[in-house]
């Protein structure tokens, strides 16, 4: 088969998967230097990417709105790609409206997983990792690698990468201020957009808050979307020390790459923004609860993970089903705190900003 010379690629809806799937995009790209390659993503994801260069142009999934706005949607969308004529299509995404409209769009090669009733509509498909017909924990990093070693990219390896721009870093100047400082910066991420079941209480952020600005003189900020103000609320009237809560208005994506960039540490629920710490070398400690930490592994030498060992977990649930969020609750600061600690010893002597320049 003649090398591709326009390649669409179906990016992941989350964005902790658009992350672990840096190592794979990268890939793709020094595959085929010549190609045209266009990114077709939800637009709240198309930040986390930005200054990348994975991608030449990116396109936008239409509203999921089921009725005539999201079908017109979807037919402006085929013929959008039609228009394109794609060679191949790379479809990191698993649902069947991927396979689907990257057919009905043209591409006349359409390589994916074959899952979720799909198969029909690839030309090239993988089969996912399966143990008795069911699905069995397979990292998202290594399953998006190997989609693309499939098409004869060199191995992708485990380095997840991001960038960020210079308004983005304006951003964070503002929201720190102007005087420089000295302090160890870490930031907290304590929502979770999947839901109550990966919160860990705001409370419980707050104790670690406190000791790190105690024992480590620590800036410590943290970063909440719009709909987390809850949460900002209970972090603020949990602290005994000063500490910034990000929230009113909320960083936005780009801005929030930039925070992680610099910081020393990140200390995070099993959310999106874990995942840019490892883009970026920064430390990172990762308190699980109703997650399985298998589905995500990233082999990062900087991160330490934080879970308990009960009998229900992982139940991947989006709220707990028992109504006692025991993952969660009962476990103790002190655990979390110590991870922190380790990783802020290890490098006290150096920043945590790694050299990763703007886009």
């Amino acid at each position: 088969m003649t090398e591709p010379e326009r390649i669409l690629v179906s990016v992941p809806n989350w964005v902790g998967d658009v992350v672990m799937a840096t190592a794979s995009l990268r890939a793709l790209r020094r595959r085929f230097t010549q190609a045209r390659i266009v990114l077709l993503m939800r637009p709240y994801v198309a930040d986390v990417l930005a200054g990348t260069g994975f991608g030449d142009v990116n396109i936008f999934w239409p509203s999921d709105n089921p009725g005539p706005k999201g079908t017109r949607g979807n037919i402006g969308l085929i013929r959008q790609l039609r228009r394109e004529r794609f060679d191949l299509a790379v479809l990191l995404t698993n649902s069947f409206r991927s396979a689907l409209v990257a057919r009905l769009g043209g591409a006349r090669r359409r390589v994916g997983y074959d899952r979720d009733g799909r198969g029909w509509l690839l030309s090239d498909k993988l089969a996912p990792k399966r143990e008795q017909g069911r699905f069995v924990p397979d990292p998202a990093l290594d399953y998006y690698n190997r989609l693309v070693r499939f098409l004869d990219c060199d191995d992708p390896g485990d380095r997840l990468e991001l960038a960020t721009s210079p308004a983005d870093e304006s951003a964070i100047d503002a929201r720190l201020g102007a005087t420089p400082d000295d302090r160890p910066l870490v930031v907290l991420n304590p929502g979770a957009n999947y839901g109550s079941a990966k919160c860990w209480p705001a409370q419980k952020f707050a104790e670690v808050a406190d000791a790190l600005v105690d024992r480590h003189n620590a800036r410590v900020v943290a970063s909440l979307g719009p709909k987390e103000r809850r949460i900002a609320d209970a972090l603020k009237a949990g602290v005994r020390r000063e500490i910034d809560v990000f929230v009113d208005p909320p960083l936005g994506l780009g801005p929030l790459k930039a925070l992680i960039r610099r910081s020393r540490l990140l200390i995070t629920n099993d959310t999106g923004p874990r995942h840019f710490a490892a883009a970026f070398n920064v430390p990172v400690v990762t308190v699980f609860g109703s997650s399985d930490p298998a589905w995500t592994i990233t082999r990062f030498a900087k991160e330490r993970s934080v879970t308990l060992d009960l009998d229900c977990q992982p139940c991947m649930e989006r709220t707990c089903p028992l109504e006692h969020h025991r993952c969660m609750r009962d476990l103790a600061p002190e655990m979390v705190l110590q991870m922190a600690e380790e990783l802020l010893s290890s490098t006290a002597a150096t920043s945590g900003t790694v050299d990763q320049p703007c886009s």
